[in-house]
């Protein structure tokens, strides 16, 4: 199979959007692994604990090297993750659609977590891209302090902008700790955001198809 790494920005096409083109800038200077666990320590006496208490005297690292892997996302680039295509398609030209993507993200608000599945789908021009970095590029932009509608549109604007197809769908539904264990406490509650661009937005018999396909087989 035809395999390309594209140059970026596209050659001929618009300038991809910052949060495409790159991962975030961050704050300079950067505060240091020990101010972060001093952070900690300081949110356990908060809570009403002694954070030299023997059973949270590590919590502090602890915490700090599960940010690190929780907010990977700020350190990784969405349009390095579809760079590579394959032209190999028979002129295939019909949606492509993966569904069922697991992901949790936190909510910005609260820094709580919200976890669900995303789907997504296309339609090609010419070139597809493989079916994990589809995965990959939701965990890239989830990894983030997000909102699930903010984290929808993200995923869109970055398929439409670097693959350059027909028209891209994107379905989140998720359910949000903020909201779940605390506030309403309303336990199950799901909130589902969409995003239809192109061929999907013009054209609702699109949409009935990607919301049929989702449901297939539930």
């Amino acid at each position: 199979m035809d395999a390309i790494v594209k140059p970026w920005p596209k050659q001929g096409g618009q300038p991809l959007s910052d949060h495409v083109r790159a991962a975030p800038a961050g704050v300079e200077p950067r505060p240091s692994r020990e101010e972060a666990e001093a952070a900690v320590r300081t949110l356990i006496a908060y809570a009403g604990d002694n954070p030299k208490r023997e059973g949270v005297l590590d919590t502090p690292s602890r915490v700090v090297s599960a940010y690190e892997e929780i907010y990977r996302g700020y350190r990784e680039c969405p349009a390095e993750v579809l760079d590579r295509t394959f032209s190999e398609t028979a002129a295939y030209d019909d949606a492509v659609l993966v569904r069922d993507i697991s992901f949790s993200s936190h909510c910005e608000h609260h820094m709580m977590p919200f976890i669900g599945k995303a789907h997504i789908a296309y339609r090609p021009v010419d070139r597809v891209v493989g079916l994990s970095k589809l995965a990959r590029l939701v965990d890239v932009y989830a990894r983030r302090l997000q909102t699930q509608e903010h984290l929808t549109a993200q995923i869109a604007t970055a398929i439409e902008e670097i693959l350059r197809p027909k028209g891209v769908a994107v379905l989140l539904d998720a359910e949000h700790m903020c909201m779940s264990l605390r506030g309403v406490e309303k336990h199950g509650a799901s909130t589902i955001t969409s995003q239809f661009r192109g061929s999907f937005r013009d054209d609702p018999n699109e949409q009935v198809r990607f919301i049929t396909a989702i449901r297939a087989g539930r």
